[in-house]
């Protein structure tokens, strides 16, 4: 059977292939509902082979086919080992046609024994993130932006790891700062409490993601490691940047909207906003000041107030979407509390914004701008899922399992956050409506009418 996906991307196409060729696309084409991670990208298209990490330490071979590798028309690539393979057969033609006005036609053929309806997704999937991130690379462009070497802390998290993938595909050098023997020329070896005097020699700016995951019971050591996995070494990265002569001029730090409280009822929460009390506005507050040193040597500095962040790969949705999917979910509680929630490649698409554009700096709310209340978001992910959400979880059952600050700070914190900062900046969320983004997410659209299936 024969299934292809056929659709035009507004960029000229000597871009469009060579956004293909570069470090990360396949990461970031690959459809993060299903279970596969990338284990291995292709050192070429011509004939590099790329391998994908299967559950049960399993793996899948794609074998790149010199044959029909021409430049900047098409490459190809089949399935070239694959444990218990069983019978399938798969092959992947990769095609680009220039169209008036400058854009590309792009068109996937699958050439497969897999049943086309679990191609369609990911096919649809496919087109729209590599029309998103060539519209977002093409925007800084028009800004005057050139390449970046660019130094990320955290590279290896949910958010880290799609940013890298991101900005190596857009023709950035990302330099991972990692606490353990770099592997290779992209890695440096980072300090925490005592970063090297070279640390960020060369890099045009840094993002500081990394710090300790915040869910669990608030015990006196979780809250310890929250605190100190982020106010002292941001304060000793912010510190380094602002004494390396040829260092950053950019530093985009992680925060939370945990520094709003965690209520505030039905106020609309900006970023001129006051702060909030309690352990989580403690922290965000200290967390955003500890960058003074780089502000005060006149770097730029953005704090990113992160919300609820929408991926299944991690945070909230990833524990939410088996059971949905089992039918077991429901509201939290009341149900009314806010949500403040952004996906994940919007999210991505912030940190990108705040590298680039000068008008950003200080905190930017990294929210969609459309929050949702704790009720709304149940039924939106339920009808997604195609599941009901009959089944509430009771207030009480948080507190069971966070402890009573945790279950206020976390499960049941209502903040009603709305990105004035990025809206005035006319930043384009790709997803500002939650049932798209969970759609695009989760596999659960496409558009048929560019989806063609025939027998062979």
């Amino acid at each position: 059977m024969t299934s292809t996906q056929s659709s035009i991307v507004n960029a000229p196409l000597d871009e469009v292939f060579a956004w293909h060729t570069r470090p990360g696309a396949i990461t970031r084409l690959t459809p993060p509902w299903l279970p596969v991670t990338v284990a291995a990208e292709a050192a070429s298209l011509r004939d590099g082979r790329a391998v994908l990490g299967l559950p049960g330490g399993l793996h899948w071979d794609a074998q790149h086919d010199p044959r029909a590798y021409d430049p900047p028309r098409r490459f190809a690539d089949d399935l070239a080992s694959m444990p218990l393979r069983a019978g399938l057969t798969w092959r992947h033609v990769h095609e680009f046609c220039p169209v008036p006005e400058g854009s590309t036609q792009v068109t996937d053929t699958i050439i497969t024994n897999v049943p086309a309806a679990l191609l369609r997704p990911v096919l649809a999937y496919r087109h729209r993130q590599l029309s998103d991130d060539l519209a977002a690379h093409e925007w800084a462009r028009r800004m005057g932006q050139r390449p970046l070497t660019i130094a990320v802390t955290g590279s290896s998290g949910l958010v880290g790891a799609a940013l890298a993938a991101f900005l190596t595909s857009g023709g950035h050098r990302v330099i991972r700062l990692v606490r353990r023997e770099p592997r290779g020329p992209n890695e440096r070896e980072w300090h925490p409490d005592d970063p090297a005097a070279d640390l960020l020699r060369g890099a045009d700016a840094v993002v500081h993601l990394a710090g300790a995951p915040i869910g669990g019971r608030f015990t006196a050591e979780h809250k310890r490691q929250i605190r100190g996995s982020r106010v002292g070494p941001t304060a000793k990265l912010a510190q380094r940047a602002a004494t390396t002569a040829d260092g950053p001029a950019v530093m985009v730090a992680a925060s939370a909207i945990g520094y709003y409280g965690a209520r505030r009822g039905d106020e609309i929460l900006t970023e001129t906003s006051t702060r909030g009390d309690g352990f989580l506005a403690d922290v965000t507050t200290d967390w955003e000041s500890a960058c003074d040193p780089a502000r005060d040597a006149g770097i730029r500095v953005i704090s990113i107030r992160t919300g609820i962040v929408q991926s299944p790969r991690g945070g909230t949705l990833r524990l939410l979407r088996p059971v949905f999917t089992a039918g077991l979910g429901g509201r939290l509680g009341s149900g009314e509390q806010w949500v403040s929630w952004i996906g994940i490649d919007d999210l991505v698409g912030i940190y990108h914004r705040a590298i680039f554009d000068p008008v950003l700096t200080g905190p930017v709310n990294g929210t969609a701008p459309n929050p949702v209340r704790n009720t709304d978001y149940t039924q939106v992910l339920a009808r997604v899922l195609r599941r009901p959400a009959l089944l509430p979880v009771p207030g009480a059952a948080a507190g069971l399992l966070l402890g009573g600050e945790g279950a206020r700070e976390l499960a049941q914190a209502s903040q009603r956050v709305k990105p004035s900062r990025l809206i005035s900046a006319g930043y384009h969320f790709r997803h500002p409506g939650l049932e798209q983004a969970l759609r695009h997410l989760l596999g659960r659209t496409c558009n048929p009418s560019e989806f063609e299936t025939d027998g062979v």
